[in-house]
């Protein structure tokens, strides 16, 4: 298992901040501040740069009602802002306001924070910070995510596996080729159209919407697939010119030239991807980018190789060509293997985040299911081994000495047996029947390790979900002891609350709770509840009387009068009428 033996021992290696999803860390007004005149402006900070909608920011003021805003851009130039601004003659009393931006690596991430002119309201503005996410637009965004994954990975592992393996006849490839080209094709268009919706949180039916979709064309993310729709009229032409045969049988036609240009198509093809996702955000970009272009790039030489040695293990001379793709996906391994433990490292950032976070937890799946799919390589390449030995056995030819008269010209050499090409010999058969059914397991498994990193790539890393947790509320402290307790909301999935406590000690103390949903952005909920029990000295239930900050949940002073281990309860309240427990110990020091 070389990817989970590197994965221990690099994890951990390097430190520093990075983030892939955008982390807010100011606001102006600071969150909570009482102001004595109206602010102009409201200007926010974020850790990387962030894209701006029409409707980034809404502001209610006390009453609830929506404020009119100026225009949306960001402070200064400066492309890790983004400022509105505020009308004059603000009333006094609480403002809500709630934004709305694009990380970098062109996920949406959103939340609010309140502000005071005058003195506080009595009550506050209840806001919703907007949808995180429209459950249909996402999944078909997903969804169209996975099938540009998979028809990449067919393409360009395929066209590798007729580069590097040179099976006799790839005519058999040229179906699936053109069924992967179509349905990339598709893919980006769908990826394209529902961009507007997906960014805004709303439903499908926003992809019909002209200017929505005109700003995505002029948007980073969309550039980007419009980049790689444009790439698809080269690659066909690539495709159809190394696949033309006019003899029948003959090797498709390869040379330095055509393997440059596949090569460059390749690449470029996985830069759109390594563009528009992780890699092009936080620490080490360039590293990062090439990183994961070359994961990219193998995992579609793996498993594209996969799929077209299936459909042509029933060919003549299949036996050398596998013994060729045992190799090619042996550094395709290796390759595999150090990007992603370099990728993993910077989306974790830490050992606690491996099981606290959903990014974490994913990429347990991952490393398991990686392990799955090397013992069946390894199975495989044991089938090889031994389908090669008896292939070369079968063909080797008999040659019988013949005594020759005395002074007679030598009788011609006795013609070589063919090759067999076919299931005749009973021993070579099995094997190649054994062969067939372990790739087809590896390919299987690499499918599922497919869809894992696909919804990986859209979920928040555990890096930016720590960097979040240490910079909301805006203006807040550094926490002292950090909590991430995971809950279920229903079908929808797994939410977590990260609960700070500051500084962890007997006396006073500040308490900020966080929720986030299942994809790791802000989430809003009806109730958040938080006591404290110290069972040994019959202590409590104490409760924090948390307060929505809009946001975010808080208590500014919580009163634990003794040190020892103390029983932490948090309930959530997802609805009005489902609610959540969920049970934590905490060490609290004198």
């Amino acid at each position: 298992m070389p990817l989970g033996a590197l994965l221990v021992l690099l994890l951990l290696g390097g430190a520093g901040p990075a983030s892939a999803h955008a982390a807010l860390d100011s606001t102006d007004p600071e969150d909570g501040a009482v102001l004595q005149r109206a602010p102009g402006h409201v200007t926010l900070a974020f850790s990387e740069s962030v894209g701006l909608r029409d409707d980034s920011f809404r502001v209610l003021d006390p009453g609830g009602h929506r404020v009119r805003t100026g225009d949306t851009g960001h402070a200064d130039g400066r492309s890790e802002t983004a400022r509105v601004a505020l009308p004059g003659g603000l009333g006094e009393g609480t403002y809500t306001v709630a934004w709305r931006v694009v990380s970098a690596d062109s996920h949406p991430v959103s939340g609010a924070f309140t502000f005071s002119v005058g003195k506080p309201s009595s009550t506050v503005a209840s806001v919703d910070t907007g949808p995180t996410e429209d459950p249909l637009t996402t999944n078909l965004h997903r969804i169209a995510r996975y099938l540009s994954y998979l028809a990449a990975a067919l393409l360009i592992g395929m066209a590798a596996f007729v580069a590097l393996c040179r099976p006799p006849d790839a005519a058999p490839l040229r179906r699936p080729l053109v069924a992967g080209w179509w349905t990339l094709l598709g893919a980006t268009v769908a990826l394209l159209v529902l961009r507007a919706p997906y960014e805004a949180g709303t439903g499908p039916s926003g992809a019909l919407d002209p200017d929505a979709l005109g700003d995505t064309l002029t948007a980073r993310p969309g550039v980007l697939l419009l980049i790689r729709l444009a790439l698809l009229g080269p690659a066909a032409l690539f495709l159809a010119r190394v696949f033309r045969m006019p003899v029948a049988g003959r090797h498709p036609r390869s040379g330095p030239l055509a393997a440059t240009a596949g090569g460059a198509l390749a690449v470029a093809l996985a830069l759109t991807w390594a563009a528009s996702e992780h890699a092009s955000a936080g620490i080490q970009v360039p590293a990062a980018m090439t990183s994961s272009t070359l994961h990219l790039l193998a995992t579609a030489v793996w498993l594209g190789g996969l799929t077209a040695l299936l459909l042509t293990l029933r060919s003549a001379g299949e036996a050398a060509t596998a013994a060729r793709f045992s190799r090619v996906a042996l550094a395709s391994v290796t390759v595999l293997a150090v990007t992603g433990v370099y990728q993993s490292w910077r989306g974790l950032g830490s050992w606690q985040a491996l099981t606290g976070t959903t990014y974490g937890r994913l990429l347990l799946a991952k490393v398991v299911l990686v392990a799955v799919l090397l013992a069946a390589a390894a199975v495989s390449r044991r089938w090889t081994a031994a389908l090669a030995t008896a292939a070369a056995a079968a063909h080797e030819p008999a040659r019988e000495r013949v005594p020759q008269p005395a002074g007679c010209p030598p009788a011609p050499e006795p013609p070589t047996a063919p090759a067999d090409t076919g299931d005749a010999a009973p021993a070579t058969a099995a094997l190649r029947r054994d062969l067939r059914r372990s790739v087809l397991a590896e390919a299987a498994v690499a499918a599922v390790v497919l869809a894992v990193t696909t919804v990986l790539t859209g979920t928040q890393p555990g890096r930016a979900v720590d960097e979040a947790a240490r910079t909301v509320p805006a203006g807040g402290v550094l926490p002292a002891s950090v909590t991430t307790i995971p809950f279920e909301i229903g079908t929808a999935g797994r939410g977590t609350v990260q609960i700070t406590l500051d500084p962890g000690r007997t006396g006073d103390n500040a308490v900020q709770a966080v929720v986030f949903g299942p994809d790791g952005s802000l989430a809003a909920v009806p109730e958040l509840r938080l006591s404290f029990t110290l069972p040994d000295q019959h202590v409590g239930p104490i409760d924090a009387e948390l307060v929505d900050r809009g946001g975010y949940w808080s208590a500014n002073t919580l009163t634990l009068p003794l040190p020892g281990t103390w029983t932490m309860k948090t309930t959530v309240r997802v609805s009005e009428i489902d609610q959540v427990s969920e049970v934590r110990r905490i060490r609290v020091e004198r």
